[in-house]
């Protein structure tokens, strides 16, 4: 790859946005670097040098040399952030890949599928994960989502970053169901997997399924590497009621 054509992802790995990234640039095949920061401990160098608005991941930088941990992208680079825009930016740089359908029909159901899912599902599932949201909430929202699917295949026919964008969610979803991991009570985890494995989400299920079944979703996800980010995000919540940088619940007063 030419200088004028490095692709640097700056990415966490317990964050579902970064994940979305990493899925659309294996499924086109990319080259590109990883630097991986870790949100719970955040350096210093990163909000500084490399993304000062906020410092939150995915952030992408297009063009310039190789870039080390602590070092600030060349002005001439391409940096932006938003997961949304890195994807739509991605189908853009590698047309030949189809991250998204050349149908403009097709297309228009790609996009309002993906930010369906930032304005509905996310906000669904950190809720019951965090904030002792009925669990009936959040199988409404599953199954509404279970609606906008074709009978087969993807969302869009052809797997797309519509695609990118839920199955990072899905699978947190599944790891907290299976697991029990959240601030809920067990039966809560019980609860929403004996719903998701049933004849309710029979389609959303063999969904979920093709989805974790790819190469790219293979190598972007490793459960056990997120198991103690996530207890760290919980152990946090608990002291702090701080979900992520944008959400933050208040404590009840201690006794």
């Amino acid at each position: 790859m030419s200088d004028t054509e490095r692709i640097t992802l700056y990415a966490a790995s317990d964050s579902p946005f970064p994940h979305r990234v990493r899925l659309a640039l294996e499924e086109a095949k990319a080259t590109y670097d990883i630097i991986w920061i870790d949100l719970m401990n955040k350096e210093e160098w990163y909000e500084k040098k490399v993304n000062p608005a906020g410092g939150k991941v995915p952030f992408l930088v297009y063009g310039g040399p190789k870039l080390q941990p602590d070092e600030a992208p060349t002005p001439e680079s391409f940096k932006f952030a938003e997961s949304v825009v890195i994807l739509e930016f991605l189908a853009d740089i590698f047309p030949d890949a189809h991250l998204l359908p050349a149908d403009p029909t097709l297309r228009a159901r790609a996009r309002f599928f993906y930010h369906e899912v930032d304005n509905k599902l996310l906000k669904a599932f950190l809720g019951w994960v965090f904030m002792s949201v009925p669990t009936e909430a959040l199988l409404s929202t599953l199954e509404y989502f279970q609606s906008l699917l074709p009978p087969t295949g993807y969302v869009a026919g052809e797997w797309s970053i519509a695609d990118a964008s839920i199955t990072p969610v899905l699978a947190r979803f599944m790891y907290s169901a299976t697991t029990g991991r959240g601030a809920f009570k067990p039966e809560v985890a019980k609860e929403a997997l004996e719903a998701f494995e049933s004849s309710r989400f029979t389609r959303l299920r063999k969904y979920y399924e093709d989805n974790m079944a790819r190469p790219s979703m293979a190598k972007t996800w490793d459960q056990a590497e997120l198991q103690p980010r996530f207890e760290q995000r919980l152990d946090r919540f608990f002291k702090t009621g701080i979900i992520n940088s944008e959400v933050r619940v208040p404590l009840p007063p201690a006794q």
